[in-house]
């Protein structure tokens, strides 16, 4: 057994204004070379916990008791001035955007030389000088001056990332925190990443705390896996073991809602949402989205239990959930209802060509989008989809050449030259609903702009719309009053498609629109998507580098790559057997969660 290296014994986080409970009782190890993965939806108290780890307290919480001992040194008892030694010496951090741990106006180069000084790693200039590239080696980048010279600006998101993990691992500190670190980036890019990790991790004997919402990652990576739920960790144990069989019932809902390449399971989403600080019952805060809950799990949060000391859970029916065979969690998927093989295009693009300035960035992409079915347009970061979907929706800022029509008749380039009725039928729904939703309006502020351009109604109508609308996506009419800000992000997300939806849109355009959101939460946002492509018949053009999600909802399927389509058909045919080399790398590049048996 290798030593262990972190210790967090009953560390609670809370709100210093009220005393409510961030984080409460948690407790776990990591030993030399592990990564331990910390699971859990949006809000769960994950980098709570993680960044309680470098003693860094976001504003208005403070940790209030518990012990973290990180090689054998108390953190939490250290001075100011021995922190700063061991933030980046012997505790490392990776932030989720790069861009919060790059300083824009320094040279690659001289940050990399920066974090080596500051903690006086090596005796000259010439010892860092060969730790530089040394470091840029081990996370497969350049190390010649040139590169050195580029600003971060003039990196991708890719490389942006992989110059964080080598800064964090730059003086060879013995805990690595790792939040979210490749949220966003295509699954090419993320598997150089996680690669990495795993490589310098188990070469170097570091210990990582993992922190991050999909499965599918933990389950290529880390060797334990820690769910938190509500502030409080319910499971912890061997990866394999939580994948073959978990024992708590929130686990295994999260399992479940994790997509999965072969496309046998359909998603299912986790109905409600996770207490927050003040309002967490005194019983499990489970009990109210839990299949299993009884009087006892109302009345008193259950203690660490489990199977052995590697395995515990924290569920008053642990021992009957465990010995519950996995496949009860799953229900096969089922052949979309609506297909429409027979109808024409509702859109269809020829030879479109788009330009950025003069940069030739789509070159003769021909495509169709048929009425009661998706189509999946997938590829890496750069690969050109988006600026198709835009071309299509009339957004994109550069020269377009070639043909699009709409129900047979051509659309005007500018979304803002075309008519009316053109500008309704294409609606488009953004990938990040923080920044596609106005902060200062009402919700029944933000539905109600396209009703009054597209329709002619009144205002009892106009409500009644909104309301239909909410009610497709699974809201609340009492939302209507409520602001963004007092949404959760699933529920923000939900807006941006109701918004879409009461234009009563022929095509929909959904742009990564579940990139950001937590598994669970995906997993409801897609099963909304192929229920509205039943219901309405709508047509849909999907924009994704989630290939598993490829399988939850799309019919058809086009692959790019530097603006081109390498590879179009129909999703089964293409994901099971791929033609094109790209199409499977970018397969063997996406991580699965192995479903042994099932």
């Amino acid at each position: 057994m290798s030593e262990v290296v972190l210790t967090v014994k009953g560390l609670r986080v809370e709100l210093e204004s009220t005393g409510a409970d961030i984080d409460d009782e948690v407790d776990f190890t990591i030993r030399s070379g592990e990564v331990l993965g910390l699971v859990g939806e949006s809000a769960s108290g994950k980098t709570t916990a993680a960044t309680a780890l470098l003693v860094h307290e976001r504003r208005g919480a403070v940790v209030s008791r518990g012990e973290i001992v990180v090689s054998g040194k108390d953190v939490l008892g250290l001075s100011t001035a021995e922190l700063r030694k061991v933030r980046g010496g012997l505790i490392s951090y990776v932030p989720q955007d790069p861009s919060m741990s790059l300083n824009p106006a320094l040279r690659i180069g001289t940050q990399l030389m920066e974090i080596l000084e500051v903690h006086a790693f090596g005796a000259s200039k010439e010892e860092r000088e060969e730790r530089v590239r040394q470091m840029m080696a081990e996370v497969l980048l350049p190390g010649d001056k040139t590169f050195l010279r580029r600003y971060p600006h003039q990196l991708s998101g890719g490389q942006q990332q992989r110059v964080a993990v080598a800064m964090a691992f730059a003086c060879r500190p013995a805990l690595i925190v790792l939040d979210e670190p490749t949220t966003g980036l295509d699954v090419t890019t993320q598997a150089h990443v996680l690669k990495t990790v795993r490589d310098l991790t188990h070469t170097y004997g570091v210990a990582a705390l993992y922190v991050t919402h999909d499965l599918a990652v933990v389950a290529n990576l880390a060797d334990r896996i820690a769910v938190m739920y509500a502030g409080r960790l319910v499971e912890v144990g061997p990866r394999d073991t939580l994948f073959a069989g978990a024992s708590h019932p929130y686990t295994r809902r999260l399992l479940a809602s994790v997509p999965d390449l072969s496309g046998r399971h359909a998603l299912r989403g986790i109905p409600g949402r996770a207490p927050l600080p003040g309002r967490r019952p005194v019983g499990c805060s489970f009990a109210d989205r839990c299949d299993f809950t009884t009087d006892k799990c109302v009345e008193a949060f259950p203690p660490y239990e489990g199977p052995s000391d590697e395995h515990r859970v924290r569920c008053w029916r642990w021992q009957e959930v465990g010995a519950m065979s996995t496949a009860a969690d799953f229900v096969p998927r089922s052949a979309s209802a609506t297909t429409r093989d027979g109808e024409a295009p509702v859109v269809t693009t020829r030879g479109v060509t788009a330009f950025y300035g003069p940069h030739e960035v789509l070159h003769g992409i021909d495509i169709d989008v048929r009425a009661g079915r998706c189509l999946a347009l997938v590829g890496e970061s750069g690969s050109g989809k988006t600026t198709l979907a835009r071309c299509i929706a009339g957004i994109h800022p550069g020269t377009i050449a070639g043909g699009i029509r709409l129900r047979g008749h051509d659309l005007k380039r500018d979304s803002r030259r075309r008519p009316k009725p053109d500008r309704q039928a294409i609606q488009y729904i953004f990938q990040s609903p923080y920044g596609s939703l106005n902060p200062r309006c009402s919700i029944a502020q933000i539905l109600s702009p396209p009703l009054r351009t597209f329709f002619r109604l009144s205002r009892a109508e106009t409500e009644r719309r909104m309301v239909e609308a909410l009610e497709m996506v699974s809201l609340d009419e009492s939302l209507l009053s409520v602001y963004p800000d007092q949404l959760s992000g699933g529920e923000r997300q939900r807006v941006a498609i109701a918004r879409a939806l009461v234009a009563k849109p022929s095509v929909l355009i959904c742009d990564e629109v579940t990139s950001s959101l937590d598994v669970s939460v995906q997993a409801s946002i897609v099963e909304l998507l192929v229920q509205l492509i039943d219901e309405t018949g709508v047509a849909m053009l999907f924009v994704t580098h989630h290939l598993p999600l490829v399988r939850s909802l799309a019919q058809d399927v086009v692959v790019m790559n530097e603006g081109v389509i390498v590879e179009v058909g129909s999703v089964a045919a293409v994901l099971a057997d791929p033609q094109a080399e790209y199409t499977r790398n970018l397969l063997a590049d996406t991580p699965d969660v192995d479903r042994r048996g099932l």
